[in-house]
């Protein structure tokens, strides 16, 4: 484990995500562990299903601002629900697949750019931040923050979706570089930001697709290359899971066991009461 306040090479998170696969599997890393395509859309539509609930108060004839657009699933979604829809996504490759996605709403607007030097020209209703946050510094996440914070529209929320640990933060260098906190981690930072995180929701869909691709990972790790057979390991492990959902996802708790090691929630940011 490496401490939390380590800095993050953003060139390299840059170059990560340049090369990520623009497809359903590749933005949600689900890539290399042979799952079907299926298990992409089940994820993001068992996702939309809380998202939906979760910003069920937020006016439609509102404006919503996606940071991290990857290749637009959000994005549409967003377009098909609110007036207005700004998706702000940095990689190339994948940016190229959001215009795509976006070429049939005219009121969502796309935007090629570094999310921390976007400079919002809007007040907005909602903004998404779906798996942002634990690429930045503490500092960089707090600055951002401030900044969103101060284009809520009065009674606008902000909607981050973040993958967590249990007990210690911790923090991957190498190729591919992330800050994985606690939800405490994240409330402590919310408030730094003058901002409130109520609710918090376990995602329960991302839990699923995460026990499946630790319980590949092992396979992986147990047996020789030419043997591993993953897709077809990947697809039994998938449906395995898929037709235990979502009880399934809560059976380690009940049972005392710390599983998967990650685990991802939904928190919504209000300004904090005085």
């Amino acid at each position: 484990m490496i401490e939390i306040d380590t800095e993050i090479d953003y060139a390299k998170v840059n170059q990560y995500w340049e090369d990520a696969t623009p497809s359903i599997l590749g933005p949600y890393m689900m890539d290399d562990f042979g799952f079907p395509a299926r298990a992409g859309n089940f994820r993001f539509q068992a996702e939309s299903r809380i998202v939906e609930r979760l910003t069920s108060d937020v006016k439609q004839d509102g404006a919503v601002l996606d940071l991290g657009s990857g290749i637009g699933t959000w994005a549409e979604s967003f377009a098909q629900r609110f007036a207005q829809v700004t998706a702000v996504e940095g990689s190339r490759t994948l940016f190229d697949s959001l215009q795509k996605r976006a070429a049939p709403y005219s009121n969502l607007r796309t935007v090629h750019g570094d999310v921390m030097t976007f400079e919002p020209d809007a007040k907005y209703d909602l903004i998404f931040l779906g798996g942002l946050l634990m690429y930045l510094d503490e500092k960089d996440l707090t600055a951002l923050l401030l900044k969103l914070a101060k284009c809520l529209e009065p009674g606008g929320i902000i909607l981050c979706r973040e993958s967590t640990v249990r007990d210690d933060a911790l923090s991957l260098r190498g190729d591919y570089q992330v800050n994985y906190r606690t939800v405490s981690d994240y409330q402590r930072l919310f408030g730094q930001s003058g901002l409130s995180a109520n609710p918090v929701e376990r995602n329960e869909p991302y839990v699923l697709i995460e026990m499946a691709s630790e319980l590949v990972e092992k396979w992986q790790k147990a047996v020789p290359p030419r043997f591993q057979a993953l897709q077809a390991i990947g697809h039994l492990t998938y449906f395995g899971l898929r037709g235990g959902y979502p009880w399934v996802t809560r059976l380690p708790k009940a049972l005392g066991i710390a599983f998967p090691k990650l685990e991802n929630h939904f928190f919504t940011l209000a300004a904090a009461e005085s």
